[in-house]
């Protein structure tokens, strides 16, 4: 095999995870949506910083590199930025939707 196909095997390899990392990120959505509907429903602040806090330390801890901590780190933040904003999102629809429902037009 030579150079030129070993690149391109490596960058299919890339495009699989890729996907498998969508795919996760997406999973992890559905499950951070469903938190914060019970939140919502208990009456409970959906934002906890001390879990966000948690959630990246354990991706931290379970970081076995190549990439460093504070990669992890910074990758961790950003996806909790949008977790958050997609349940932003979510409660927002919700109202829209109830608004809607009680909207006598």
């Amino acid at each position: 095999m030579d150079e030129h196909d070993q690149i391109e095997r490596w960058r299919r390899r890339i495009d699989e995870v890729d996907r498998a990392i969508v795919e996760l990120l997406n999973e992890r959505s559905r499950c951070a949506l469903a938190i914060g509907a019970v939140k919502r429903l208990m009456g409970r602040a959906v934002y906890d910083p001390d879990r966000e806090e948690t959630i990246v330390r354990q991706a931290v801890e379970a970081n076995a590199g190549p990439m460093g901590d504070d990669a992890v780190r910074r990758l961790f933040e950003r996806i909790l930025d949008e977790s958050r904003r997609t349940e932003r999102l979510a409660a927002e629809a919700a109202v829209d939707a109830a608004a809607g429902e009680t909207d006598p037009e």
